[in-house]
């Protein structure tokens, strides 16, 4: 290490994480984690063991006169066989409340995938240091979100003045459940992430349990929710369900039902907010499985197709628009004895118009400009006079 500034190390404890609802200690450090140990427990599908394990919406909090920075951590990535290397996670430096720094820790575990063969191998790697100099002097609340897209165990924050706890901010805590999209997937740094965004604009503190692949009406994750504190709950339902073919329309309602009387048994009169699937066109009228084709791969390029027949929604098979119908069927039905339960079409966050303008590049995924683009508008059709999660008169 360097002595170009008189280090102080702060432990990273569970008092300076914002956004997890748990940490695991490793032989390293500490592991945020998004869903609880009790949840963990009764998974056996590795993409949410993944996904609840990377760190979207997860964020060190502090007030320091600290002009720099370090923090130590061990990512893990992930690479693809056949395809161009991935951009390294971004870690973004939030010095009050605006943007200030980026970096990446180019070290770490991989997890090499092969999507052909249907396998993934792990690679160990070493830690690595993600630093952050020039901070202006002077008191001030620093944030460091990272990587949405890593797992990341955080090893040891240095800075060259002491660390105190966060003040608290004072804000309504929004509890926000989806998909890789609220997860962040295509997004290009952890604070871009549409429900970041929406979150800063409508002044909220956000835990975010978007889990990439994994918004499948889970009992245990509905607990999740059900027991966390929160001031406002939103669950964006749907896309999953489909492209992982999951189950038929006489399972989806109970199911739906289930969820939301698990999350209401914690939070019986909390504004929640069910959300339908934004515009996906090769699911609207098409059943799932989703498959990734591979023949662009090689230049970087993965899309997905829809694998269902059109004809099978007969039979009971799901798609975006039957499910958009439900959702809406639901909470109508439901709302006449829960005044708090609302729906937002996804459509309105991005439907046919901007496909046309910013298709979604792999035909299931927003890119940067797209979520930015929904962050606004949920914030504008959530957060305003009007919307479910007005602010308090």
């Amino acid at each position: 290490m360097d002595t170009e500034y008189d280090w102080i190390t702060t432990p990273v404890t569970a008092g300076l994480l914002r956004g997890a609802l748990d940490v695991e200690h490793t032989d390293h450090g500490v592991l945020p984690h998004r869903l609880p140990a009790r949840a963990r427990a009764q998974n056996t599908d590795g993409q949410l063991a993944m996904a609840e394990s990377q760190a979207s919406g997860v964020r060190l909090a502090f007030r320091t006169r600290a002009t720099a920075v370090e923090l130590d951590t061990l990512p893990t990535k992930r690479a693809y066989v056949g395809a161009p290397p991935r951009p390294h996670g971004v870690y973004d430096l939030i010095v009050d409340g605006r943007l200030a720094g980026q970096g990446s820790v180019t070290d770490g575990n991989v997890v090499v995938v092969d999507m052909i063969a249907g396998t993934a191998e792990h690679r160990p790697g070493r830690p690595g240091t993600v630093r952050f100099t020039g901070l202006p002097d002077g008191d001030k609340d620093v944030e460091i979100w990272l990587p949405h897209n890593e797992t990341t165990e955080l090893i040891a924050l240095r800075t060259d003045a002491p660390v105190e706890p966060p003040r608290d901010p004072g804000r309504r805590v929004w509890l926000h459940h989806g998909s890789s999209i609220s997860h962040g997937s295509d997004a290009a740094s952890p604070t871009g992430i549409w429900p970041v965004l929406a979150a800063s604009l409508g002044g909220v503190e956000l835990i975010n349990l978007g889990l990439a692949g994994s918004a499948l009406l889970d009992p245990f994750t509905a607990r999740a929710l059900r027991d966390t504190p929160a001031d406002l709950i939103s669950v964006k339902i749907g896309i999953n369900l489909v492209n992982l073919d999951l189950m038929r329309l006489r399972a989806f309602g109970p199911a739906v039902h289930g969820f939301l009387d698990t999350i209401r048994e914690g939070h019986p009169t909390t504004p929640l907010l069910v959300v339908s699937p934004i515009l996906c066109p090769m699911h609207e009228d098409t059943p799932g499985p989703c498959a990734p084709d591979f023949s662009g791969l090689s230049g970087g390029r993965l899309r997905f197709v829809a694998m269902g027949d059109p004809a099978e929604r007969a039979s009971g098979k799901l798609t975006l628009g039957v499910i958009r119908d439900e959702l809406s069927r639901i909470v109508k039905q439901r709302a006449a004895d829960d005044p708090n339960l609302h729906y937002l079409d996804g459509r309105d966050l991005y439907g046919e118009a901007d496909a046309d303008e910013l298709p979604l590049p792999d035909q299931l995924h927003p890119d940067a400009a797209t979520h930015r683009r929904i962050g606004e508008r949920f914030a504008r059709l959530a957060f305003t006079a009007d919307g479910p999660f007005a602010p308090p008169s």
